[in-house]
């Protein structure tokens, strides 16, 4: 926060330089938490059961790895159910409208049973996907509410994050490539990304699988038998 704060004061010509050298401490790199598979089924279950707004939190985090702020922010114009894709281009704080985290535009396509639910819930009470009784834009509040009702539901951890955690763990385990998964969850760096291949048993059973095919190379032998190569005393 310093090192922001300091960056920013030059930026704005507050100061002429940075006046020291924040460094970052080294801390060991923590495992997010996720739902698995079967978890992440429960939570949709219960998240339907719950209503429409819950049921969607539920999948545009699991499934397309939306932030709280960007589910908030999305728009139905950003939704585009003829081609089956979701454009993300904003997010939500505390009332103000603004950028992605990464300042960049992800389209993401749509899994099967997410387009069905947007086709389904499709509200024109609102210009938000997200949207109250009365057409109203939902708060961080309301959305991590409806998070907690429909993980009490299904007797899984609670949390709005868990559900991004889970969108990358998910296709991390089924073998997607790092580059693409940061792309997806619109990852700056890909040593985020990175973190969640060591869930991956597929990505390293393909990989030893590599040392099983049928080898190029020639042996000693084979080249005795062609003749490329003369037997000597």
């Amino acid at each position: 926060m310093l090192k922001t704060l300091l960056t920013a004061a030059v930026d704005w010509d507050v100061l002429d330089q940075m006046p020291c050298v924040v460094r970052l401490l080294e801390v060991p790199r923590t495992c997010a938490s996720f739902h698995d598979f079967a978890a992440y089924e429960w939570l949709v279950d219960g998240a339907r059961a719950v209503g429409p707004n819950a049921h969607l939190v539920v999948l545009l985090g699991g499934e397309a790895g939306l932030r709280c702020g960007e589910m908030m922010a999305l728009e139905w114009t950003d939704v585009d159910l003829r081609t089956g894709q979701v454009s993300v281009e904003r997010s939500e704080w505390k009332g103000h409208v603004t950028a992605t985290k990464g300042g960049r535009v992800r389209h993401i396509p749509l899994t099967n049973r997410l387009q069905e639910a947007l086709q389904l819930y499709r509200d024109v009470r609102g210009q938000r996907v997200l949207v109250g009784r009365r057409g109203q834009p939902l708060t961080q509040k309301m959305v991590q509410g409806l998070v907690k009702r429909s993980a009490r539901r299904a007797g899984v951890p609670h949390g709005v994050h868990i559900l991004r955690h889970t969108f990358c763990s998910h296709l991390a385990m089924r073998g997607a490539p790092a580059c693409a998964i940061q792309e997806l969850a619109g990852h700056q760096n890909l040593s985020t990304t990175q973190g969640y291949m060591h869930l991956s048993p597929a990505v390293l059973e393909r990989s030893i699988r590599l040392l099983d095919q049928p080898r190029n190379v020639p042996t000693l032998g084979d080249m005795l038998e062609t003749g490329e190569v003369e037997k000597t005393n």
